[in-house]
């Protein structure tokens, strides 16, 4: 696929945003104002990137927490990226996904149990088909001059960082928000997972299962993870979580 930028804007801590298609899929990357003046001189000073995950929610609407997580980076020294999910945003509807959303809100108003077929029919073609535009983005944008390897993937759902680490060798370190549902099949693959790993995980998640995330966590073959868990909802992440996230990140990526 190839990445097309449509647009440049600098933030007013000196981070470029620049928005960009791959093929069809809109994508945002941010690079720290080092990175961009090497960009326009000879790319002496490439940098590490960081994805950027994120629920299918759609660009538009994710953009402020997005973005407060990007220029985070940059202040770090990393570039970062997101891509839209398939089935937000702009994208194409899925009738599939969106039945199974609707089943889901169903079973939840009745306070039934979601089934493990609910759980696959909802994450599974999501994974299925962003992890490969995950790795296409991450071909292109790793063929920029300002950006190099090591690549770290962050947050979003967390099923697809999980393939996304069992599949790509370059991705040397991630971090992870539990919070989503996930597919039996999923803690297969995390059985593979060797990177190290920071999991975040907010203790009183209304639409977690706590169980669950622990059992993904244990399950993991990595040698250095981390849970990081904090009482709130799944929105109430404390600004030090986010800290100490970002000392995971400074110390696998440099």
């Amino acid at each position: 696929m190839t990445l097309r930028f449509l647009s440049e804007r600098h933030l007013d801590d000196g981070v470029v945003e620049r928005s960009f298609t791959l093929g069809e899929i809109p994508g945002i990357l941010w690079t720290p104002a080092s990175a961009s003046a090497s960009a326009s001189a000879s790319a002496s000073a490439p940098v590490p990137l960081i994805l950027l995950g994120h629920p299918p929610l759609g660009l538009d609407t994710m953009y402020p927490r997005l973005v407060v997580r990007a220029r985070h980076a940059a202040a770090d020294g990393f570039a970062a990226a997101t891509i839209e999910l398939p089935g937000s945003g702009d994208r194409p509807r899925w009738g599939t996904v969106e039945g199974a959303r609707s089943e889901l809100r169903r079973v939840k108003v009745a306070g039934e149990p979601v089934s493990d077929e609910i759980i696959d029919a909802l994450i599974l073609p999501l994974v299925d088909t962003s992890v490969p535009e995950w790795q296409s983005a991450l071909d292109a944008l790793l063929a920029l001059p300002e950006i190099e390897g090591p690549v770290g993937y962050s947050g979003g759902i967390i099923s697809i960082g999980v393939r996304l680490a069992a599949v790509d060798p370059r991705i040397s370190a991630a971090v992870l928000f539990a919070g989503s549902f996930v597919p039996r099949a999923v803690f297969e693959e995390a059985r593979r997972v060797t990177v190290p790993l920071h999991v975040l995980l907010q203790w009183d998640d209304e639409g977690n299962d706590r169980q669950a995330s622990l059992d993904l966590f244990d399950t993991f073959a990595s040698k250095e993870k981390t849970l990081h868990a904090t009482m709130g909802g799944h929105t109430g992440v404390p600004e030090f979580a986010g800290d100490a996230a970002a000392r995971f990140f400074t110390r696998h990526l440099r």
